[in-house]
């Protein structure tokens, strides 16, 4: 299991207390008044992988951020011949909603047909790559694409702008960077040139959609959801809150589950989320502290699960081990396809991140498949996933989506909903919980021992490792074993890792700058044991430190 350096908060897993929770009043308020000091870059907008994200408290997610980027996302659309509707979804964030209808105003005023959730309804991540891919499925022209407006797992104070291309993806660094620039440069012009009519009219040009629908009852092309029905497998799910609430209700009743939507409730101060490890609010569904609630009910349900706010992210709980850490699930499951999905013609591969456990590689070698190993970013898996050359891909913080059962895509997205009902398809089909399956793995095919921690680092240190060349990396051994490789570029896909990895046989890490934090974050996996872990982190930092002198 994955652990961090930061010191555990003695309130981790804990209720929140009042005091903790945020004043949505003054978050709204905030998002509509606040002047921003764009002296300080820090209030600037920053696409990272996944987006901006940031709060109105720190003028980082205000209304000018979200009319420069929604008038910038207009403008990339005129350059890129995109005419066909934009899908527009929000989560749950107090922010959220205003954000919505401050893109909304900008975007109709642009002319461009919006296509917004039926009942102000909340749109996860997934329902929104769906929507984007169905419209365009045997389209060459009038091509869709899509606004998520969402921070994803982020505390409750904060709000988060995400862009979407016909891929139904995330956007390439390319279209990330040029909306980032044309974003920049009208917030720094006051957003003189920013066109935006009142709401009123502005809800007159959207189309209001039952984007939820669709979604479910396509669930059945990708997961068998006949075989989860007729086992009666005793499950429960805790949205923590977030977009997935009404999906959920609505994938039970579609398909006559024996699932408990353990709460159902959705409080903008995230009241009922278990405190994080580091004494925040986080909706993290991969995380121990945040999903104490539904690991408490592991034995009441022989699977229980969550997502995060917008969906992308699963959590899965089971009576033999409690949560289940992403990397053992995607370990699991890439066997469990690979033997099972008789019609992935073709021999799709597996996608995995750079960070992600070595275990999947010989799972792929297991079932004579091939590795495609790229830098953090589900972006880079969006071409693999639309021709169908990825089966299954996934990446150590709990995202990951596969191919339907005929071969056919998906999403290009992260989807929490559909890997949660893959874990229920597993139980039901094979008789055990996808913990034991990892250890059945584990005793075939060895044992993973994995951490990640935080370490800090200056903004020079930061950009330093971010451009680090490999020949910088003088020693030949690390942890006792031979350096087999020293890499700053991904092997699948050649694209800059921007940071570091060094591999030996039965180890490796990785070191990445972080993109809003003074510190870089530091990875490794031992197949060994965990005294080799330790001795892997402990070179791992002097390595890193030489490096940067």
């Amino acid at each position: 299991m994955g652990t961090s350096a930061v010191t555990l908060s003695p309130l981790a897993g804990k209720p929140p207390s009042d005091d903790m929770l945020i004043d949505v009043d003054q978050v709204l308020r905030e998002y509509h008044e606040r002047k921003l000091d764009l002296e300080d870059p820090r209030q600037r907008i920053a696409f990272g992988t996944s987006g901006h994200r940031g709060s109105p408290l720190d003028g980082t997610f205000n209304e000018a951020h979200l009319l420069a980027m929604t008038q910038a996302v207009c403008d990339h659309r005129k350059g890129e011949g995109i005419t066909g509707p934009l899908f527009l979804g929000k989560d749950t964030h107090a922010v959220d909603g205003p954000a919505h209808d401050t893109a909304l105003e900008v975007l109709a005023a642009n002319g461009v047909q919006v296509i917004i959730a039926e009942g102000n309804e909340y749109t996860p991540v997934p329902v929104l790559s769906h929507a984007i891919l169905t419209h365009n499925r045997g389209r060459k022209t009038g091509l869709s694409d899509g606004i998520a407006i969402t921070p994803s797992h982020n505390p409750p104070r904060d709000g988060g702008f995400k862009y979407n291309p016909p891929s139904g993806g995330p956007a390439p660094v390319e279209a990330t960077s040029a909306i980032e620039k044309r974003a920049n440069a009208l917030l720094l012009a006051g957003c003189v040139g920013v066109m935006r009519l009142p709401l009123a009219a502005a809800r007159l040009h959207a189309v209001a959609q039952n984007l939820i629908r669709p979604y479910v009852d396509d669930l059945a092309f990708v997961v068998d959801m006949d075989v989860i029905r007729h086992s009666d497998l005793r499950m429960g799910v805790d949205p923590l809150g977030g977009a997935s609430v009404h999906v959920w209700q609505a994938i039970r009743e579609r398909y006559r589950l024996n699932l408990d939507v353990i709460n159902p409730d959705v409080d903008f101060t995230f009241r009922f989320v278990p405190v994080d490890h580091d004494g925040q609010i986080r909706m993290d569904c991969s995380s121990q502290y945040a999903m104490a609630g539904v690991v408490a009910l592991k034995d009441r349900y022989q699977i229980a699960f969550g997502n995060d706010t917008d969906s992308d992210r699963y959590g899965i709980v089971v009576p033999s081990v409690g949560l289940v850490p992403p990397n053992h699930a995607m370990a699991a499951m890439g066997r469990y396809l690979f033997a099972r999905r008789a019609d992935w013609r073709g021999r799709p591969t597996v996608g995995k991140t750079v960070v992600t456990t070595s275990l999947v590689d010989r799972v792929a070698a297991e079932a004579r498949r091939t590795v495609f190993e790229v830098p953090v970013g589900f972006k880079w898996f969006v071409p693999g996933l639309l021709d169908g050359t990825l089966g299954f891909v996934g990446e150590e913080s709990a995202g990951a989506t596969l191919l339907c059962k005929n071969g056919k895509t998906w999403t290009t997205d992260k989807d929490g909903l559909v890997i949660n009902l893959l874990a229920c398809e597993i139980g039901a089909i094979t008789g055990k919980d996808l913990g034991q399956h990892y250890e059945d793995l584990e005793a075939q095919l060895g044992r993973s021992y994995y951490r990640r921690e935080d370490q800090p680092a200056t903004p020079a240190q930061k950009t330093a490792l971010g451009r680090l060349d490999a020949k910088a990396i003088k020693t030949r051994s690390i942890a006792g074993e031979p350096i087999v490789a020293a890499l700053t570029r991904a092997p699948g896909n050649d694209a800059p890792i921007g940071g570091l990895k060094v591999v030996t046989e039965n180890g490796w890490f990785a070191a990445r700058p972080s993109g809003t934090e003074a510190m870089y974050k530091l990875y490794a996996e031992s197949l060994v044991s965990s005294d080799h872990l330790g001795r892997l982190m402990e070179e791992a930092r002097a390595l890193v430190a030489d490096a940067l002198a």
